[in-house]
């Protein structure tokens, strides 16, 4: 074989074997619709549906039903609708995770609960977030008599007016066993705020994951 034609043997040949190896490589994405008796799938590096779920149904269903309780019943045994209106300000994550898109799916879902307690409303967010923006003020500035004296005026003015105050807060705990493995408790917690009386009551719901890495550096979970 001369030199010409061993050169153009060896650049066939070195494509032919690159071409190979791209398409050995090429990676597929493919997705399914889970049906309502499919688990959640479970995040293997962060908290998911797995997670968040679970806490809200809990923290939101005890907090309402220990409100509820509270409320006077009917001799018929029901309890009457009494007008209780929320106004809640929002989600703070403290955890130490980035939640992204699942922040505006937490206060969307809890939103949803309240107002299908059929007990309590509920205050639409952007009503809330027109009171917030009139007054310059920021959620935690509500803890503020005069400040919270000031929104409340303010959503009074906007045909808004509410009861109660109620705040969210994720927060989370990690314990590492080694470099590898670690667990990482997840906390959901609301507190409401009577307004005429002051007082709050607070619920929480707790998760606790586990997350492991294999020698090839893939995060497991449990």
């Amino acid at each position: 074989m001369n030199r010409r034609g061993f050169l153009n043997f060896a650049s066939t040949g070195l494509f032919a074997s690159l071409t190979g190896f791209g398409s050995g490589c090429r990676s597929t994405q493919h997705a399914h619709v889970l049906n309502e008796t499919d688990r959640d799938m479970v995040g293997s590096h962060t908290a998911g549906a797995e997670t968040w779920e679970p806490l809200i149904e809990q923290s939101v269903g005890q907090l309402l039903g220990r409100q509820s309780t509270v409320m006077p019943v009917a001799a018929n045994g029901e309890i009457p609708y009494a007008g209780k209106r929320i106004c809640f300000v929002g989600v703070e994550n403290k955890s130490a995770e980035e939640i992204g898109d699942f922040k505006e799916q937490i206060y969307q879902k809890i939103d949803t609960c309240i107002t299908n307690s059929e007990v309590f409303d509920c205050i639409h967010r952007k009503y809330v977030e027109a009171g917030l923006r009139q007054c310059g003020l920021r959620p935690d500035d509500l803890f503020v008599p005069a400040k919270r004296r000031q929104f409340v005026a303010t959503m009074e003015e906007l045909d808004q007016p509410f009861d109660y105050l109620l705040y969210a807060t994720i927060t989370s705990g990690t314990t590492k066993s080694n470099e590898k493995n670690y667990q990482r408790d997840y906390l959901l917690s609301l507190e409401m705020i009577d307004l005429q009386s002051g007082r709050s009551d607070k619920e929480s719901a707790e998760l606790r994951k586990g997350y492991h890495k294999s020698r090839l550096g893939k995060a497991k979970h449990y």
